[in-house]
């Protein structure tokens, strides 16, 4: 079977799918993948079989972003299985972000860029379950962020310290609370890719996603102490002292988890008053 990969109608936001990023042999010349190899379903619940396989074939090349998969009909053959399991495993990977569902002749499932949403959402899925805490959260993103810190203070340009006094500079003139998150966003997303690390800026994207629904139903925090505390950072920052960086962020991280800690007992008192 020939994955084949048509260029797929425009989605909704009047973006088709990149094409996969191309790979070459030792001669230089442009390798061809692996056709993927799909086979019978032999066990467990039939969709879940399906997503492990179209997983696996991502995991080892044989498919990438931008390739189309088989027709649904196809598939169905291939595995062996119902066109109604098969169309219950593309839905699967759809919402984990894996794939892209497009309507019309030129339609079909596509494989996603990487995408981090997929990595929030299930953080706050566990969040909201009780399977992991606010304390668990913040005791992660402070390790985190202190391993991202000394690596950025290593590899970050001039630029990177540009870009950030001027993150700093808008969240200081910030007008609104929400404005401030925005610019707190930037800031961390901003550290993270001085690292030259996409894993890092992943992780701490999503990361601060959950703990903007924390801080956005628990209020800002004093303006004044944070735009200090983030001119402390900069300094230590553009001195490329890692150590002294690491622990003001560890303290304003700190500060803030007791802030949010209060609000959640007060939402816990009120809700057990009702």
């Amino acid at each position: 079977m020939t994955a084949d990969r048509p260029r797929p109608a425009a989605s909704r936001g009047g973006r088709s799918p990149p094409p996969p990023k191309a790979t070459r042999d030792a001669l230089g010349q442009p390798a061809a993948r692996e056709t993927p190899a799909f086979g019978p379903i032999k066990t467990r619940r039939v969709f879940e079989e399906i997503c492990a396989q179209i997983r696996k074939e991502l995991a080892t090349g044989k498919l990438g972003p931008g390739d189309k998969l088989p027709a649904e009909r196809d598939l169905a053959r291939q595995f062996g299985v119902s066109r109604t399991a098969v169309r219950e495993a593309l839905r699967s990977l759809e919402i984990a972000g894996v794939i892209a569902l497009h309507k019309g002749v030129k339609g079909g499932a596509f494989i996603q860029e990487g995408n981090p949403t997929a990595v929030t959402q299930s953080i706050r899925d566990m969040l909201s379950l009780g399977r992991i805490s606010l304390d668990n959260l913040t005791e992660a993103r402070t390790l985190l962020q202190q391993v991202v810190i000394r690596l950025a203070c290593e590899r970050a340009t001039e630029a990177d310290f540009a870009k950030l006094e001027r993150i700093i500079d808008q969240t200081a003139i910030a007008d609104s609370f929400p404005d401030r998150l925005d610019a707190a966003a930037q800031f961390y997303i901003a550290v993270a890719q001085a690292t030259r690390n996409e894993v890092f800026v992943v992780v701490v994207d999503a990361m601060y996603e959950i703990l903007r629904h924390f801080m956005a139903n628990a209020g800002p925090t004093p303006k004044l102490e944070l735009i200090e505390s983030r001119r402390r950072f900069l300094r230590h920052y553009r001195a490329r002292d890692a150590e002294a960086a690491a622990a003001e962020m560890t303290v304003h991280l700190t500060k803030l988890h007791r802030h949010l800690m209060k609000h959640q007992r007060q939402a816990e008192a009120a809700r057990g008053a009702a």
